[in-house]
């Protein structure tokens, strides 16, 4: 009975491990992440992102020329319709005092929009939303699933170009929105060719509840779910008239230069009146705008009189994703000139670039209870350009790169083709959250003014906090760092009036490392280094280490031997620290080419004096004696008369 039961566990887990191989082998490769693509598939997506950018810019450009040359086209412009073009069919969806839902895109999609067996929706046209126009996507007795094609050869996006989309998902009922493959049913896993996507250029985007998945490539506008603007004028951006209109200089007098971020105002046609808001196009001439209450106004000075440019709700973006989940996006979230975001209990995870990206111009966003896990690159990156975002509540763990990257650096150096500005950005903070585990550092902060990570914990990566490039005013205070590889908070290369106050850091060979670098450096804790727990590398001007509790065992506690320039050490605990340096040790310490030489500066003075002395003592190298002390007494002997050959004493003698 027995070796039945044995044989049939065998068969058993015989089919089990086979079933597992055949799954193996034939589930689907993983994405690969943007960076480790062929150089004509890299080609290719670079070509297929500025096809979408040209789609999107010719069908807005054919929407607002046709509504402003009036007539019959305006009338056709402003009720739903299908756009062909050279990349693909664009279903347009203008303005209308109704926003559009589910069953309006069944109705208006066709065959491009079709309830499916399973209750799922597939996509198969582009969507585009003008300014003003708004989409809504919810179904209220029971989960929405939208399936957007994206096979080899086609995929299809969701843009709002200065509109609104919302996607309000509930937790009982949410809102799916996947790439998908007909030919495989499976969501799109290869980015070559392309990849399904959802943007709001300007305007809004609000969701809710939702799970984004599989969806993005390339660039961060095709990334999967961006939010996306601008902070320039464009070329419709909206002149609003003076009172009295433009001044006309006086004759004789000539026109003030206009900076070239001004455009030329030509004689317009019509004349417009005082006050009157116009679209300026781009040949130059003015029409009436169209309305937009959600217009920002941007002013810039043509002599004495004032020129106010109000720019479309196209420019800027803004929005809040709220209690979603995103998976396998090119890059999670994408949020690029905007203002006043929001993210709230968020999960994004395997991203093929970065999970959450705040780039140029992302401004006083808030981000709270988000997590990120398994991105090729980094966790969570602000940017060059944002300003005043704080991530809170959040962690980033497992990623590729580093858990959080902060830059304030400013957008140019020196003179650029586009003039960019100069100065720094700052006033962002990482609080209360975690990065752990992750390929590069816990948090990376470069340059910057006013950045901030505090009450935060890293663990794990190869260092814990590292401060560079310039960076004026950071604020790293109580955190807690555990087990990274080389150093737990690192300050290098020009960092200036840095504060390092009330950290805990354990496990790791140097604690605090300055490099370069000015800071206070006071009450943190270091517990376990087995290096140094405080040392200073290079210019050091002006650092003060002083209240600290160090620990461990190593070659110093606090290492300033090789620092330049004045430092304040004192009031530290080092009870806690054994020095474990060997005699080899000590005299590599002492042992350096200048002591050497001072060393034998000083011995040659000191034996020439000694040698100088020979009054007061004996000289160097020989014994005390009494010169007189081999001197005898001669032998007393009688006189001797000596005779001459005859016998006789010398004459004079006797």
């Amino acid at each position: 009975m027995s070796r039945r039961i044995l044989i049939v566990l065998v068969v058993l887990m015989s089919a089990a491990g086979s079933w597992f191989y055949l799954s193996w082998i034939d589930a689907p490769a993983p994405a690969p992440a943007v960076n480790e693509v062929s150089a004509a598939d890299a080609q290719q997506q670079s070509t297929l992102a500025d096809q979408e950018d040209l789609r999107i810019m010719q069908t807005r450009a054919t929407l607002s020329s046709a509504v402003a040359r009036g007539g019959p086209l305006a009338a056709a412009a402003r009720v739903p319709h299908i756009s062909s073009s050279a990349n693909g069919q664009t279903l347009v969806l203008p303005q209308r005092r109704e926003p559009y839902r589910v069953a309006d895109l069944e109705k208006l999609g066709l065959d491009q929009f079709q309830k499916q067996d399973d209750d799922s929706y597939l996509l198969g046209i582009n969507v585009f939303l003008g300014p003003g126009a708004k989409l809504v996507l919810q179904n209220a007795t029971g989960p929405l699933v939208i399936r957007m094609r994206s096979e080899p050869g086609t995929f299809v996006s969701i843009v709002g170009f200065g509109a609104s989309i919302r996607i309000n998902g509930s937790a009982q009922n949410p809102v799916r929105l996947t790439s998908w493959d007909p030919h495989t049913r499976t969501a799109d896993s290869k980015v070559a060719d392309g990849r399904s996507y959802i943007r709001a250029v300007g305007g809004e985007l609000k969701m809710s509840y939702a799970q984004v998945e599989h969806l993005g490539f390339w660039s961060g506008p095709t990334g999967g779910l961006a939010l996306t603007g601008s902070d320039r004028p464009t070329e419709n951006a909206e002149l609003v008239l003076p009172p009295g209109g433009l001044a006309q200089p006086s004759p004789g007098v000539s026109a003030p230069p206009v900076s070239p971020a001004t455009p030329t105002v030509p004689s317009p046609t019509p004349t417009p009146t005082a006050g009157q808001r116009m679209l300026l196009m781009p040949n130059g001439t003015l029409v009436p705008a169209g309305g937009g209450d959600d217009s920002i106004e941007i002013t810039n000075g043509r002599g004495a009189q004032k020129v106010a440019y109000r720019l479309p709700e196209a420019n800027l973006v803004t929005g809040s994703i709220t209690d979603t989940t995103i998976t396998g996006n090119a890059y999670g979230i994408f949020i690029t000139a905007s203002n006043e975001t929001r993210l709230t209990n968020v999960r994004v995870s395997g991203s093929l670039v970065h999970g959450v990206l705040l780039h140029r111009f992302a401004r006083n966003a808030t981000i709270e209870n988000t997590t990120v896990r398994g991105s090729r690159g980094d966790g969570f990156v602000l940017s060059r350009g944002t300003q005043n975002v704080t991530i809170t509540g959040s962690e980033a763990a497992g990623n590729g790169g580093n858990g959080f990257t902060i830059s304030g650096l400013p957008l140019a150096r020196g003179p650029s083709a586009s003039g960019e500005s100069l100065r720094s950005f700052g006033g962002s903070s990482v609080i209360s959250s975690t990065a752990r585990d992750n390929g590069r550092y816990g948090v990376e902060i470069q340059g910057g003014v006013k950045l901030a990570v505090q009450t935060s914990e890293v663990i794990g990566g190869e260092m814990g906090i590292v401060v560079s490039q310039d960076a004026t005013g950071v604020q790293v205070s109580g955190n807690r760092l555990t087990d990274q590889h080389s150093q737990g908070i690192a300050l290098r290369d020009g960092v200036k009036a840095a504060r390092i106050s009330g950290n805990i850091v354990s496990g790791t060979q140097t604690a605090i490392y300055l490099r370069d670098a000015e800071a206070t450096i006071s009450g943190n804790t270091v517990q376990s280094a087995s290096l140094h727990a405080i040392s200073l590398l290079g210019a050091a001007d002006g650092t003060k280490i002083t209240g600290n509790t160090l620990g461990g065992a190593g070659r110093s506690a606090i290492d300033t031997g090789r620092a330049t320039g004045p430092t304040t050490v004192t009031g530290n605990n080092m009870d806690g620290w054994q020095n474990t340096a060997g005699l080899m040790t000590m005299v590599k310490r002492i042992a350096k080419p200048m002591n050497l030489i001072w060393f034998a500066v000083l011995a040659l003075i000191v034996i020439s004096a000694l040698r100088a002395l020979r009054s007061d003592g004996p000289r160097v190298g020989r014994r005390f004696v009494n010169p007189y002390e081999r001197q005898t007494v001669l032998e007393e002997r009688p006189a001797t008369v000596l005779k001459t050959a005859a016998g006789r004493a010398p004459a004079g003698r006797s």
